[in-house]
């Protein structure tokens, strides 16, 4: 398989080197900086697991990244260790009061809860007794399976949800 189908079949193909990028480049490949989940950075050569998680969790916290320079103060590094993965990196501007409200399970309160839609009153306080009793809910089929929720709910409450 040739690195051009490799790219382009595998969405979490690792990148080896600054030509790898430049193919990816060409291809079309983009990584949503603002966007981007563990697997995304890692994709990249010289990013470390730390690293990607240090920018998910930022990200995650609503802090925007609006070009390399924000990267590299934000993993405190030069700026040559990432200049040359800008062909596949991009930085989209999202207006924060159109994104949903995510809630952290494994932290919410049953108040916190009932503000997600089609999450009820009942649901909410379950989630918080099976949390207390049964541990931290590691995913969604976790959380699936723990409260024998159906499929429908799941994808409805999925895109409110962290773990």
């Amino acid at each position: 398989m040739s690195l051009r189908s490799r790219i382009i079949e595998d969405p979490y193909y690792r990148f080896q080197s600054a030509f790898e990028i430049a193919v990816a480049a060409d291809l079309g490949v983009k990584i949503d900086v603002n966007q981007a989940g563990v697997d995304d950075w890692l994709r990249l050569p010289g990013i470390s697991i730390h690293q990607a998680r240090q920018l998910v969790a930022l990200s995650q916290a609503g802090v925007p990244f609006y070009s390399i320079s924000d990267l590299v103060a934000a993993l405190n590094i030069p700026l040559q260790r990432l200049q040359w993965l800008a062909p596949v990196l991009s930085f989209q501007y999202y207006d924060r009061s159109l994104v949903l409200p995510s809630v952290q399970i494994n932290q919410a309160t049953v108040a916190e809860l009932v503000q997600i839609p089609q999450l009820a009153l009942a649901l909410a306080t379950e989630i918080v007794n099976q949390r207390e009793q049964g541990g931290k809910f590691t995913d969604l089929i976790n959380l699936q399976q723990r409260l024998g929720l159906s499929g429908e709910l799941i994808g409805e409450l999925m895109h409110y949800l962290q773990f």
